[in-house]
């Protein structure tokens, strides 16, 4: 297990601090706007230490000025949100209208199951961020940007748990998103094996169909954008594939990007051309 944390934790890291290093390699310019953001840090959605956020509201915003909300991975069991940092200055950077919210929310352990208790923590964000809206200057108008397991729960959240529709975008990197999938089930790797045993200690159908996004998604689903890679070793292609296909079935507005030779996260251009993507599908979307 400790061997798959660390994978999964470390994969997401070389993606997302890739997405924030301080040169110009590759093309991507890492210059920030000078003190265009008021910055809050920690603000306690509930009790525990883990149900913090940052949030970053950018002058002269309205109650109109839309809020993406970023979500770590780790494995369901480690990450924060100091991992989505990278995404967090790239937004400032390229997409300076809208506010972020980076969170962290509870992880799991052996006594904790993940679900339904990250997923809660979802919603407290989104309530803790309409309650304080006044005093925030932000809309009700969501979007969700997830890697890995934080990728999950943002599509899972977004698919079975927005009963009011605020999420107007949800994008996944490298995410799980069929529990049920035989790569899974059937497979002999203990590193996929362990994804479903991390995930829960209840490994009935009718469970993992309830936790996995592809058996939760409707015709009402937001916008999805699902980016994954190839030569993953954790997320099989399937897991992006097969959602892409019930996306197109049910006429959810959507985009599927494959990257054939790159693993559970990549860099240089490929990471480049991810967040050139990811950034024109939240001007038109969110």
């Amino acid at each position: 297990m400790r061997v798959l944390q660390s994978i999964l934790l470390g994969a997401a890291l070389l993606l997302i601090t890739n997405c924030s290093s301080n040169d110009s390699q590759d093309g991507i310019p890492q210059n920030l706007p000078p003190s265009s953001y008021n910055e809050i840090l920690n603000v306690s959605y509930d009790d525990n230490s883990n149900q913090v956020y940052d949030i970053y509201l950018p002058e002269n915003r309205t109650l109109e000025t839309k809020v993406i909300i970023l979500v770590h991975g780790g494995g369901w069991i480690s990450g924060d949100k100091e991992d989505m940092n990278g995404f967090k200055d790239s937004i400032l950077r390229d997409l300076p209208g809208y506010a972020v919210v980076n969170i962290n929310y509870r992880l799991a352990d052996e006594n904790t199951p993940p679900h339904p208790m990250q997923v809660n923590d979802i919603s407290t964000v989104i309530n803790h961020l309409k309650a304080n809206r006044n005093e925030y200057i932000i809309s009700e108008n969501y979007g969700l940007i997830g890697v890995s397991a934080g990728a999950h729960l943002s599509l899972l959240w977004s698919y079975a748990y927005d009963a009011e529709n605020n999420i107007n975008m949800v994008a996944s990197i490298v995410g799980p998103t069929n529990l049920t999938d035989p790569e899974y089930l059937n497979s002999t790797d203990p590193e996929l094996q362990a994804i479903i045993n991390l995930y829960s200690i209840d490994k009935s159908p009718s469970f993992l169909r309830q936790v996995s996004p592809y058996h939760q998604v409707t015709s009402k689903a937001p916008p999805t954008i699902l980016f994954y890679g190839g030569q993953d070793p954790l997320v099989p292609i399937s897991q992006g594939s097969d959602l892409d296909k019930k996306l197109t079935a049910l006429n959810v507005v959507h985009e599927f990007n494959l990257y054939p030779e790159e693993g559970h996260g990549w860099t240089g251009l490929k990471l480049f051309d991810t967040w050139n993507k990811l950034k024109m599908f939240t001007l038109e979307h969110l």
